[in-house]
């Protein structure tokens, strides 16, 4: 009745089994069908903002430069950084392999699928070429520090003039850490890269890169395709290995 005060549903200190059962339907009733606070609740108060998500922790990656003390930890920051020119979730490292103070140094370009399959920055029946090209100057495979002008195996990719100087940039690094006695560079990309020339203008000439001889010719990929330039690749091999005096 109106201006009288009770409890809906009986006692709730004594409710009994029957008085809640009563109260329950009262309510469904009214057409209450949730749970409700037991607090009073400002349906007009703005909302709350959500907590803010603390980001999932990323991948832990070399992103500091090395500092070019030595070989062994160039190696491992071209193994790891992800700062690297082309470096992207999809491509794949091709890494270089060689002794230090090498007779000879071979750079390449950015490795194709061969190489790719192979593991290694010549691979296949290039490499096969490349070990015969050695023996002739009487070089092993395992006397040489071969190299990639990048270390990414990423079909499809064009590298950009920026990306291609800093490309040169580590790999004069390097060359410098490696200290080969000589530097072959195999095919346009190297050439465009550290001399700034296309390899039809490099060739025949004898280039200082680090204080290193340096020799430009076909890549052994090439050689394969085109057999009738192996005579002029063979002048550049007698070129590089020339004495200084």
């Amino acid at each position: 009745m109106a201006g009288s005060v009770a409890n809906v549903g009986g006692n709730l200190e004594t409710m009994e089994f029957g008085e809640a059962r009563s109260a329950l339907a009262w309510w469904l009733e009214a057409g209450v069908d949730t749970a409700v606070q037991d607090a009073p609740r400002n349906w007009l108060a703005p909302a709350k903002p959500a907590p803010a998500v603390a980001p999932s922790p990323e991948p832990v990656s070399n992103l500091a430069e090395p500092t070019s003390e030595t070989l062994a930890e160039l190696q491992q920051w071209l193994s790891s950084s992800v700062q690297l020119p082309l470096a992207s979730a999809t491509a794949r490292r091709i890494l270089p392999h060689g002794p230090e103070q090498a007779p000879v140094m071979l750079l390449s370009d950015s490795p194709a699928l061969e190489d790719f399959t192979s593991g290694q920055p010549i691979g296949g029946v290039a490499w096969a070429l490349a070990l015969r090209m050695l023996a002739a100057i009487g070089l092993s495979g395992e006397q040489a520090y071969s190299a990639s002008l990048s270390c990414f195996h990423s079909p499809g990719t064009r590298m950009t003039e920026a990306e291609r100087k800093a490309c040169a940039d580590i790999a004069r690094r390097h060359i410098a850490l490696v200290k080969p006695q000589r530097l072959l560079l195999l095919g346009d990309g190297p050439c465009a890269a550290m001399l700034d020339k296309r390899l039809v203008q490099a060739r025949g000439h004898v280039h200082k890169i680090e204080g290193v001889r340096t020799v430009a010719t076909f890549h052994p990929r090439h050689l394969v395709n085109r057999p009738l330039d192996k005579a002029l690749a063979w002048r550049d091999l007698l070129l590089l290995m020339e004495d200084e005096s």
